[in-house]
Formats: C-alpha cells, structure tokens, sequence
C-alpha cells in the first residue's frame, strides 16, 4: 500500500485528488495539508511515500516545501501539481529534488499511474513536458562546455546514457537505442547518479542541460 501526503491551499482540490486516490486498491491518503509549512510537520508525522505537493501556496511555496524535505533527508517522493503556465516554477523545484510532476488536469488513471511511477523511485520524465520545461529554463553553455571536473567523471557510454535520460527515453528505449539490456542501462544510471551526487533521472536531465552535455532543441540520436 502506497501512502500519500496531499498538500495543495484549495480543499476542493485536496478533496478531489483524495477521492481519485482512494478510488485505487494500493493507494492510501495518509493525510493532507494546506501549504508548506504544514507539509513539513505532517510529512514528518505521516512518513508518506509520496507527497502530491502544489506550486504556489501561502506561507511556504512547494518549491521551498520540496527544498526543505530533500535536504531534510525525508524518504517521500514528491511530485509536483502544476499548470503550463507555472513551468519555471516546477524547473525550480526539479533543481530542489522533485521526482517529477504532473498537470492538474490529468486525469484519475494518469494521477495513480504517476504516484506509482515515483513511490517505485522512478521520476516522472514526460518528453514533451520535461523537455520543453528545461529547454525554456535552463541556459546552459553549449555542447562540450562542462566543466571536466564535472563530467569527467562519467564514462563515455555513461555520458551516452545521460544524453538519453534528457531527451525523456525510459530504460527499455535507452536499452533499445544503445543495444544494451535494461538491466545493464538501470546500472549505468546507478553509476551516475553517485558519482554525480544526484536524487534521480529528473535531476540527470537538468544537470545534462545545465552543464551543455545536450543542447535545448537538438536532436540526441
């Protein structure tokens, strides 16, 4: 049984995020809160698997609410409630550590598919989303660019692997794309992610940008 914290400042939101969830035989809304501040005291009561966590809130914003967690070592996967038009927003809190995001108009199967996807310690990657996030907002230097400190850590079939991650492919593709197994790509990504010190594939697409291992518009193939 997953168990979920919702946290949005709208209780007809809040209510209809917990009817949708409850709606699902493996999921379970622990409890809700109403902005970031109450988010931080409930997900240290409730130890949630995920924490639904609204952008723009009083007291405390989900950006700073997700900074907090992360650096407070809690274990929840968040992931972000969002409208197009608060993308710079969601980038901000990628950078914090969110798994991942979602549009407030998803719909019900889309929501607990997106819950099981970060509770599983996968990120949410959605390709035409993430990537027009991090191409509008991130600027990096161009290709080849990065600092060697930086990169020069990675192997170049791990590089590979990063440059794949950006463009939003899940294991399988990558797997396909590289002929390799997804079991082998799943180790590649372990690699990187301690080498580089990151949370996930979220934030491997953003430091990919970033750093100018890929360049926002261009074609990873």
């Amino acid at each position: 049984m997953i168990s979920i914290l919702i946290v949005d400042d709208q209780d007809l939101v809040r209510e209809g995020l917990r009817m949708l969830l409850e709606a699902e035989p493996d999921l379970r809304v622990a409890g809700e809160a109403g902005n970031g501040r109450q988010a931080l005291a409930q997900a240290r009561r409730l130890d949630p698997d995920v924490v639904l966590m609204d952008v723009r809130m009083p007291e405390m914003d989900g950006i700073e609410a997700t900074a907090k967690l992360v650096a407070g070592g809690s274990r929840a996967r968040i992931l972000m409630l969002t409208t197009f038009n608060l993308d710079q927003y969601v980038y901000h809190a990628m950078k914090a550590g969110a798994s991942g995001f979602l549009l407030k108009d998803a719909s019900g199967e889309q929501l607990a598919a997106a819950v099981r996807t970060v509770s599983a310690g996968q990120a949410l990657l959605a390709p035409a989303i993430t990537r027009r996030l991090i191409e509008d907002f991130c600027n990096g230097p161009a290709p080849g660019a990065a600092a060697a400190g930086e990169t020069g850590r990675l192997s170049e079939r791990e590089l590979d692997v990063v440059r794949l991650v950006a463009q939003g492919m899940s294991n399988a593709e990558i797997a396909a794309k590289l002929y390799l197994s997804e079991a082998t790509i799943k180790s590649h990504i372990a690699r990187v992610l301690a080498k580089l010190g990151l949370r996930d594939r979220v934030q491997v697409a953003v430091f990919a940008y970033e750093k100018g291992i890929v360049r926002p518009g261009r074609s990873l193939a």
